[in-house]
């Protein structure tokens, strides 16, 4: 009975985060259907005080994000959550703090750049769309259902014993090391009409994408040691390396 809850809560898990994901994607956009976005509803608010409710955003999404992703937090999380479910309730926890950030986000619509209209915003269009995909299709690259806590609530009804981590490098991982996170910059920083609210969202997220890169890569070299530091020294972290023969 318990492992067919801990199956349920997984799909509904998982279900939810895609609709978190989706409204990501139209946030970032300025999507006009969406109620919330980057740049609406224009608030009025004083910009020092956006500045300041967007800037704590942020932070609580990056502290959850990378705090609960942390080995340390997991072992000890694990002995209150059941280990099949921990890794969709880190989801369930992603999605609270992104939800808090369409509902609270402060918009600053003064523009820094404009190209909507033009050849450069299709361009950059195609830039966020390309961000977008290459996130996703980072993600079924590894393990897209254990990525999102779906394999582990599976295994757990089959009685199956998770199969020991690889350190696997198909495609994009052969050129870069974090392709997730460098679909992630294309995407927070393609858009045709940025705004000082689109630009704070953008430098906010990459600077913790940075800081999560580090924390994530110490988690790495502890699991496969010398073969992710040979790794490391063959591929680059964003962007690929290139080097002369």
């Amino acid at each position: 009975m318990a492992r067919s809850l801990h199956l349920l809560f997984g799909i509904v898990a998982y279900a939810i985060f895609l609709l978190v994901f989706l409204y990501l994607i139209g946030f970032v956009a300025d999507w006009p259907m969406l109620p919330t976005t980057v740049d609406r509803p224009e608030t009025g608010v004083p910009t020092a005080i956006a500045t300041v409710v967007d800037i704590a955003l942020i932070l609580v999404f990056g502290f959850q994000h990378s705090v609960m992703a942390r080995q340390g937090f997991k072992r000890a999380w694990t002995r209150i959550v059941p280990e099949p479910i921990e890794r969709s309730t880190y989801m369930l926890f992603t999605c609270i703090a992104l939800v808090l950030m369409f509902a609270l986000w402060q918009p600053m619509p003064a523009t820094l750049w404009d190209a909507r209209g033009g050849p450069l915003g299709i361009l950059l269009w195609g830039l966020f769309g390309a961000g977008w995909l290459i996130v996703l299709l980072s993600t079924f690259l590894l393990n897209h259902f254990e990525l999102f806590g779906l394999q582990q609530v599976w295994n757990a009804l089959r009685k199956h014993a998770a199969i020991a981590p690889q350190l696997r490098q198909p495609f994009f991982y052969k050129l870069v090391r974090h392709p997730l996170y460098s679909g992630f910059f294309m995407a927070f920083w393609a858009t045709p009409h940025m705004t000082a609210g689109h630009l704070l969202l953008a430098v906010g997220m990459s600077i913790y994408m940075l800081i999560a890169i580090v924390y994530e890569e110490r988690d790495l070299i502890g699991l496969f040691g010398a073969e992710y530091e040979a790794y490391r020294g063959r591929v680059g972290k964003l962007v690929p390396r290139f080097r002369r023969p």
